[in-house]
């Protein structure tokens, strides 16, 4: 008997902007195919893919001959590897060896209050406001260079709180790495993530010629922004959006990109992409708040429907505004058909816990910035080394592979597992499932693939 590994084709439409097309997707290969509505209602009966209810009364009255059609359709891509195709890798866990990037704290200290900010105002539940020092963070790239083996491409991000509160010390930091990189033949890239608020004049000069890659905090429109992001100076919004735009453009075509954050409270957030597009940003990302389902913010089970819908709104504007000329890029929405990220990133997610560490402003090492302040997941500091025996650290070690919620998504190869931080919140696990991020991942990896589908001709 043949075998049918389900859920490993995906059938799925999409919105074309009033227009339906449909698509089927097989996950191993990352072939997409665009099919009839018949051959579209027969793939997923034959792999096990849900009906709704009006494709269960349609498939009920396809004649003899379309089943046939169909079926011998999708039997041809099958013999062609091209459907159905099994799992190349089978086990597989992230290494706990070299690394490649840390998180720097600059601060545990910032210049505004953000009523859903996971880090409790910059201070990561800190008594007093803390900020690092030169030393450590000399320390914290000396830690890096030693830990990094055989990887040449080292990066440096630096958080917060807000880094530019202490400008001067990230100077002096990218100095010395700047030396040590000749010294040693390794090569940094860093990215910082800012507020804006203190992004003007020579300030924004200096990130844009001297980072990699810059964030930039905004949730949108005024309404939104200032309904959860409050400034202890006053009015902070025409200020950040001011200096946002004057920085977008003085960035040129190097890497940047806007994040901003919905809640509850903004559930049209197309809106605030929207906005950000019309005002001259062309890298968008705004992502679903996560917070605990008793906060008057979060984002729960009752709000996805309403929330995939609004991806879907959010999917037509893209495609309106890049058929009319206009380019804007939502991170989300990203996908390539040819190529796309390495088997690595694919299995794994992100690295944090094995070779991505966190470093608070007194040197502590955290899996990542999420878990830093937390003392269950403290792995030693840049002084001393890790001291953690793997006992934390192994906890950050299980792939895609080993989880079993995610055995039979078809977005697992675009999610990489999920966030360790969200899931942990969520599941008490590293390992354990986010189930509402993984609705919105799912919802966001259908519209992903129909954009560019559309937009390509593929």
């Amino acid at each position: 008997m043949r075998r049918i590994f389900a859920h490993l084709v995906h059938a799925f439409s999409f919105n074309d902007c009033g227009n339906f097309r449909y698509y089927i997707f097989d996950v191993e290969s990352g072939s997409l195919m665009e099919a009839d509505y018949s051959a579209f209602l027969c793939a997923k009966n034959r792999y096990s893919v849900e009906f709704t209810s009006n494709e269960k009364n349609a498939f009920a009255v396809l004649s003899a001959a379309e089943l046939r059609e169909a079926n011998e359709e999708l039997d041809s891509l099958e013999a062609d590897g091209l459907l159905n195709t099994p799992p190349v890798i089978t086990s597989y866990k992230k290494p706990i060896g070299a690394l490649k990037a840390l998180c720097l704290h600059t601060c545990h200290d910032c210049n505004m209050s953000c009523d859903y900010c996971f880090a409790s105002d910059g201070t990561y539940g800190s008594v007093e406001r803390e900020v690092m020092s030169v030393s450590v963070m000399k320390r914290s790239i000396d830690f890096l260079i030693e830990n990094s083996k055989f990887i040449k491409n080292l990066e440096i991000d630096f958080f917060g709180g807000e880094p530019l509160l202490h400008l001067d010390n990230v100077k002096e930091a990218v100095a010395y790495a700047r030396a040590r990189e000749k010294e040693t033949g390794k090569k940094f890239s860093f990215t910082l993530t800012t507020n804006c608020l203190a992004l003007n004049g020579e300030t924004a000069k200096y990130l844009a010629d001297e980072m990699q890659n810059v964030v930039l905090s905004i949730d949108g429109r005024r309404c939104v922004h200032e309904r959860v992001r409050h400034s202890k100076s006053g009015d902070s919004y025409t200020a950040i959006l001011k200096n946002a735009q004057q920085f977008r453009a003085l960035r040129g075509d190097k890497n940047y990109y806007v994040r901003g954050t919905f809640t509850n409270k903004n559930l049209d957030f197309s809106e605030d992409v929207k906005f950000l597009s019309e005002n001259g940003f062309d890298q968008i990302s705004v992502e679903p708040v996560v917070l605990p389902k008793n906060h008057p913010l979060a984002i729960t089970e009752t709000h996805i429907e309403a929330i995939n819908k609004e991806y879907e709104r959010l999917a037509t504007l893209v495609l309106t505004e890049r058929r009319n000329g206009h380019f804007f890029n939502f991170f989300h929405f990203m996908a390539d058909l040819t190529g796309g990220p390495c088997v690595h990133k694919r299995l794994n997610g992100c690295g944090a816990g094995c070779d991505y560490l966190a470093v608070a402003p007194n040197g502590t090492l955290a899996p990542c910035h999420r878990f830093t302040g937390n003392p269950d997941f403290v792995l030693g500091n840049v002084f001393d080394g890790i001291s953690d025996t793997k006992s934390v650290r192994e906890k950050f070690t299980d792939t895609l592979l080993s989880k079993p919620h995610c055995a039979d998504c078809f977005a697992k190869y675009n999610c990489g597992g999920g966030c360790a931080a969200n899931s942990f919140e969520f599941s008490g696990s590293t390992s354990g499932q986010y189930k509402t991020g993984c609705e919105f991942q799912k919802k966001r990896t259908e519209l992903a693939l129909g954009i560019n589908a559309c937009l390509t001709g593929n």
